[in-house]
């Protein structure tokens, strides 16, 4: 028969002890010390500059597939106008169809890059929110959660989005360490966030007149819209991409000061900063 606490030795006491695990005249053994305080996983950062830089480029194919629609839109209004101007009697239907097909080819490319940027900005909008409720979660208008879930909200995802956006931009450009308040203009987010808006709303109305465009005159109008509305498009994400650089900065400033909040005593930064997840 072994020690029932430490199995290697004979016991020697009424519980089955040995003499090293009852201690001193059969005292009892010392207390195991307390375990380490946990840090719930939303007290850690992670970096999202792997993320903006993915962010970045995404959105650099989205304007370069902007402006390939333009161009094709171009190619087919001039197409179009040029059958018109003689009453389609000299009309190259072989050089429409290629004018038909390049618009048509360069709306799916926009389509497949528009949604593949829509997810890695996503995950990357979600990352940044995560972080902000370490720095200053008193700043944050809506649970982390909605960082998600705002966009895919209809009506509603014109606005909650830039709502969560400015709690994020206003956690990270905290870094007075004295406590005392910094502001960093916002022109950057709300050019972005116009932009998108206004490009949102002229790409839907522009899809749908070209849905009930029949006549030549019609598809010209109405590819002009479509033109305008990519136009649009390009720009907001020429602000998009100065938007993520800019938060993105200002986060990794932020973190790199390690104290959350900075007007209260705060725990040690947690997490790695300096690598992409």
């Amino acid at each position: 028969m072994l020690c029932s606490t430490c199995r290697l030795r004979p016991p020697v006491t009424d519980d089955g002890r040995c003499l090293l695990c009852a201690g001193p005249a059969g005292a009892a053994p010392a207390p195991m010390p307390p375990a380490p305080a946990f840090f719930a996983p939303q007290q850690y950062l992670r970096s999202p500059e792997g993320l903006a830089k993915a962010v970045v480029v995404l959105l650099a194919v989205v304007a370069a597939a902007d402006l390939l629609a333009v161009a094709a839109g171009l190619n087919s209004r001039r197409v179009i106008a040029a059958g018109l101007e003689n009453d389609f009697a000299t009309y190259d239907e072989a050089e429409a169809t290629l004018a038909d097909n390049l618009y048509g080819t360069a709306g799916v490319l926009q389509s497949l890059v528009s949604l593949a940027t829509a997810v890695v900005f996503i995950i990357w909008f979600r990352r940044v929110r995560l972080n902000a409720e370490v720095f200053d979660p008193s700043m944050q208008p809506m649970r982390p959660g909605w960082a998600v879930g705002a966009w895919f909200v209809p009506i509603a995802n014109l606005v909650l989005p830039r709502r969560i956006a400015g709690g994020i931009w206003t956690a990270s450009a905290q870094t007075n360490t004295d406590g005392s308040w910094r502001t960093v203009p916002a022109t950057v987010m709300n050019l972005w966030w116009g932009f998108w808006v206004v490009s949102l709303i002229a790409s839907q109305y522009a899809t749908r007149q070209s849905w009930k465009a029949e006549q030549p005159q019609e598809i010209l109008d109405t590819t002009a819209l479509v033109m305008g509305s990519d136009v649009l498009d390009i720009v907001a994400a020429v602000f998009a991409v100065l938007f993520v650089r800019k938060l993105t900065q200002m986060q990794g400033e932020r973190a790199a000061l390690g104290t959350y909040p900075l007007s209260t005593p705060g725990v040690p930064g947690r997490g790695d900063w300096g690598r992409a997840h």
